[in-house]
């Protein structure tokens, strides 16, 4: 039994991986060529308007994620109940988001093509609703078949941008783009949930239980908003501090970091019940796990980090173009983020697991309330290098240096040290250990004469 709820989370992750992998390298091939073609002001301008709507993208959320999934892992049987009543309460939050987005908006001096592509973007986060679905496919280790539709999803968007590219658009049409990305992706949801599970239409919703969801998720929710300002927030102050063409160099940077996020979520978000079955039937086992997923988070991103870090300049021209030098200086400083990333998204799932989500909202406050004025005073000394090592610290201090404060959280300050110090030297001698008592280096025995 045991071996057989190996796989399925094995092979569940495999996809997830999979589909990440090749849906990243779709995107960053395309990103590539979207930098050359609009310049940094203009790909400045569409990152300025995603990053705006991210700003108030938790209001669309609700922090239920991980809730539902949760609820999901305990009571099966009320299914139907907890995907409608999640449903409805999304709903109401994109329509709170577009509210909230609307006041912000007459308060900030953007241009009217800013101010459209904003809105474009912003009116596609209805049908991510949808993703309600994922929620029952994540608590039953199913992804495969989401990754049917965001794999789809994905190419197609790659396609219709490399077009739009060749005939030469206006950046008007890539705003619809990302509208089209997001119906299509919710399009895929719905019917991938009718072929393989039933109808939406035997969904529910229950005052009661989006009562028990909300008061569970709302430090999640403020959480989230944390995180989703202090993800933004350094291309915002970009904008109105050093103009719109930082924007498009800081991004251009950005985008190679922001590539690797995906490993350390596909692997926390698919490991999750797993985690939750250790910690149900063995402590000891359930912290082993946690620290042998941190030795080797801090192993893959060292690889990751290290190479990018020294070679930052000559790849992004490689990648760019010479007008885009400057995002080499932003990505050597920029790129160290996904170290403490990498620690960050499975701690998540640790506070999730112990109960813990007032001690995330705090990590990602303090993340947050660093990064705002590190951008001040960095912005005004080094432009858009001061953006990037505003981020690098932001993130440092949210998912490593805030567990300090609390005795709650300090176990996870030292796992993470502990990683961080040698995680990597363990995982390698773990590795040629195991190596050693396969059959490719056992002695081979003597033949006798």
């Amino acid at each position: 039994m045991k071996a057989t709820g190996f796989k399925r989370y094995f092979f569940n992750t495999s996809w997830l991986m999979a589909e990440q992998i090749l849906r990243k390298a779709v995107a960053f091939f395309v990103i590539i060529y979207l930098a050359r073609y609009l310049g940094a002001e203009k790909l400045g301008i569409l990152a300025y308007a995603q990053c705006f709507v991210g700003l108030f993208s938790i209001l669309a959320s609700l922090g239920l994620d991980p809730i539902v999934v949760r609820e999901l892992l305990k009571t099966p049987e009320k299914r139907d109940l907890l995907l409608g009543t999640a449903l409805i309460l999304k709903i109401a939050g994109v329509v709170a988001m577009w509210v909230c987005m609307g006041i912000g908006l007459c308060f900030i001096d953007n241009a009217r093509i800013t101010i459209f592509i904003i809105c474009i973007i912003a009116a596609g986060v209805i049908f991510q609703t949808m993703n309600v679905v994922d929620y029952y496919f994540q608590a039953r280790v199913l992804s495969k078949y989401v990754v049917y539709v965001q794999s789809v999803q994905g190419i197609v968007s790659a396609a219709i941008k490399l077009l739009l590219i060749y005939i030469g658009a206006p950046l008007l049409w890539f705003a619809w783009v990302f509208f089209f990305d997001s119906l299509v992706l919710g399009a895929g949801l719905f019917l991938v949930y009718r072929w393989k599970r039933g109808k939406i239409s035997t969904w529910c919703f229950q005052m009661d239980t989006a009562k028990k969801l909300l008061v569970d998720s709302w430090p999640i929710a403020l959480s989230g908003m944390a995180i989703a300002i202090y993800n933004n927030v350094d291309r915002i102050m970009l904008k109105e501090m050093a103009g719109m063409e930082s924007v498009g160099i800081y991004s251009a940077a950005a985008q190679i970091s922001f590539a690797w996020f995906f490993i350390p979520a596909a692997i926390a978000n698919s490991l999750f019940p797993a985690i939750m079955n250790a910690k149900k039937t063995n402590e000891e086992l359930y912290f082993q796990r946690l620290q042998t997923l941190y030795d080797f988070s801090v192993s893959i991103a060292l690889a990751i980090v290290l190479p990018i870090a020294f070679f930052s300049i000559p790849l992004t021209v490689a990648l760019y173009g010479d007008a885009y030098i400057l995002s080499g200086s932003v990505l050597s400083f920029h790129i160290w983020s996904v170290l403490f990333a990498f620690l960050g998204m499975p701690s998540g799932k640790y506070l999730l697991v112990e109960n813990l989500q007032l001690y995330a909202l705090f990590r990602n406050a303090s993340g947050l309330t660093v990064n705002i004025i590190a951008n001040y005073v960095l912005i005004k000394s080094y432009g858009v290098v001061g953006a990037a090592i505003a981020t690098l610290l932001a993130v440092a201090t949210s998912f490593y240096i805030s567990y300090l404060i609390f005795p709650k959280t300090r176990l996870l300050f030292e796992m993470h040290t502990k990683s961080l110090l040698g995680g990597h030297y363990r995982m390698a001698r773990a590795a040629c250990s195991a190596m050693k008592k396969t059959a490719l280096f056992a002695k081979t025995p003597k033949r006798e004469m």
